[in-house]
């Protein structure tokens, strides 16, 4: 790793940008990193203005580069003539200039940025071949947005019918800036210069569902904005369902920065709705009694589980870039599979805790310590398929791995259905018992398994104890002996197989992890 940035967030009250003890006694001397740590934009200034444990930018300066701050983004307001200010009035000592300045010119030396020959323009742009829309990117993203779609449920609406009526409802159906993300070019620039173009071409899911399905008459109506109270267009968008036989009905954000979307850096919410009147848009359409297919196009997870019951199909999208559009209607039509699995938990209710798979055992659904159940609507890892699997025979390779060791864990996947597919297999681990509270469950691998009909095939997860080291009493990362239970499944909630192993040793000291994934292979049968 060749440079780290701070965190804005203070711990017990430190500044991480200020902070000696994260720095340099954690980062360096625990962890051992000798890159250059650079940090977040103004950092620095924050030092006076957000976190005020400095007085001015001098100040701030002098207190970052003790910390073991070496570069400053995006402009020099603490390293620049404040900097030189502090080191004049001898705030700072020049040997502390001097070990930042070697530390950057060692990574420049590194990266070639000094060579008499460095060129600053890319390879691509040196050859005149630069083209930024190559067919492999194209294909690349389409894939990307294909497997990462989420089937929520299905109660046998989709795949869509090849003809018919279908009414296609909702702010995200036919704005193809809904498709992509707050740093993306369209929603990052085009806040401000809405004349430019989208500056990628892509296509709107009405558009590629226009495509895809020639043979529907398609009736589209938006219903209402992404995030405006204007229900002016409920009336039409309930009268468009009435008169057809079945409802896509695409909600959720519409990206941006700092206030200007509903998602994105800057983009905070009071709780968990839906923007705008969106909520009220899929009662509405719900009301009218005709099956519904609600997908859900968004950059957070957002508390739909209320309409999860009524719905006939959920599909849930993060924001799939310029090749969304196509993508996703293509899984609709059936013409592609869904394999995407949920990386966040959907919550049941829009102040539902916890919000991730990760929380302690007192905060589980089985606790008797409130009347509130946490169950998510669809839980982490959740996902499902046109066709259906199962999950087998979970074993390890030993019953007893030292607390430094390795193991391998087999499952067994098998198509089980009347399609193609893929399912990703996951590997669970649990610690029943340990000097400090441990997550219910702690996901250590998986792997995705594209299989025909019928089709089994042999996962092997391969794990070093690394992936089971946690914080101890004292503070250090530590890997302790005793019963490891492991699970593996195809969601965090359902993991039909267990087998158990059993640390042996003394305690492992891991501050410093080398492992930090799970090397998987996998045998067709």
């Amino acid at each position: 790793m060749g440079s780290v940035m701070n965190s804005y967030a203070e711990i017990d009250g430190e500044a991480p940008a200020a902070s000696r003890w994260l720095l340099t006694d954690v980062l360096r001397d625990a962890w051992g990193f000798e890159g250059t740590v650079v940090s977040d934009y103004w950092s620095l200034p924050f030092l006076v203005s957000a976190h005020r444990v400095a007085a001015d930018l001098p100040d701030a300066g002098a207190l970052a580069l003790r910390a073991g701050m070496d570069v400053e983004l995006p402009d020099q307001r603490g390293f620049g003539d404040a900097l030189v200010h502090a080191v004049q009035q001898g705030m700072v000592g020049e040997e502390l200039v001097d070990r930042a300045v070697r530390r950057v010119l060692r990574q420049k030396i590194e990266l070639g940025l000094l060579d008499p020959d460095w060129d600053p323009r890319p390879p691509a742009l040196r050859a005149g071949e630069l083209d930024l829309d190559k067919p492999a990117n194209r294909q690349l993203a389409h894939a990307v947005a294909q497997s990462s779609a989420v089937l929520l449920s299905n109660d046998g609406a989709l795949p869509l019918p090849a003809t018919g009526r279908i009414a296609l409802i909702g702010p995200c159906a036919d704005d193809v800036r809904t498709m992509f993300g707050c740093y993306s070019f369209p929603n990052h620039v085009l806040a401000d210069r809405d004349d430019l173009g989208n500056g990628v071409e892509a296509v709107s899911l009405r558009t590629a569902l226009a495509e895809e399905l020639p043979g529907v008459h398609w009736e589209f109506v938006q219903g209402c904005p992404v995030r405006d109270e204007d229900r002016s267009g409920i009336p039409a968008a309930v009268a468009a369902c009435a008169a057809t036989d079945l409802t896509v009905l695409v909600v959720g954000d519409k990206a941006g920065m700092f206030g200007i979307g509903t998602s994105g850096e800057g983009c905070d919410v009071e709780d968990l709705r839906l923007p705008g009147v969106q909520e009220e848009l899929v009662e509405a359409v719900l009301a009218t009694g005709k099956p519904l297919v609600l997908v859900v196009n968004s950059g957070r997870p957002y508390a739909v589980g209320r309409f999860a019951s009524a719905a006939a199909a959920m599909v849930q999208v993060f924001l799939p870039g310029e090749e969304g559009g196509r993508a996703v209607a293509q899984l609709l039509s059936g013409r592609a599979n869904f394999s995407g699995k949920l990386p966040v938990q959907i919550p049941d209710s829009p102040g539902g805790q916890p919000y991730t798979y990760l929380h302690p055992p007192l905060g589980d659904r089985q606790s008797f310590l409130s009347n509130l159940d946490p169950t998510p609507a669809f839980p982490f890892g959740h996902g499902l398929s046109y066709t259906t699997f199962s999950v087998d025979l979970l074993t390890a390779d030993r019953e007893q791995v030292p607390t430094g060791g390795e193991f391998t864990v087999t499952a067994r996947v098998r198509n089980t259905g009347a399609v193609r597919g893929a399912e990703t297999v996951q590997l669970y681990a649990v610690d029943p018992v340990a000097q400090v509270t441990r997550p219910v469950r702690s996901l250590l691998g998986f792997a995705k398994v594209a299989l025909a009909p019928g089709e089994r095939a042999t996962v092997r997860f391969h794990v070093h104890t690394d992936r089971l080291a946690f914080t101890g009493l004292d503070g250090r990362r530590v890997v302790e002996p005793g019963e490891i239970l492991l699970y593996a499944g195809s969601s965090s909630l359902d993991t039909p197989v267990r087998e158990t192993i059993r640390l042996v040793g003394e305690e492992r000291d891991a501050t410093v992890v080398r492992h930090h994934a799970v090397p998987v292979t996998v045998e067709r049968e």
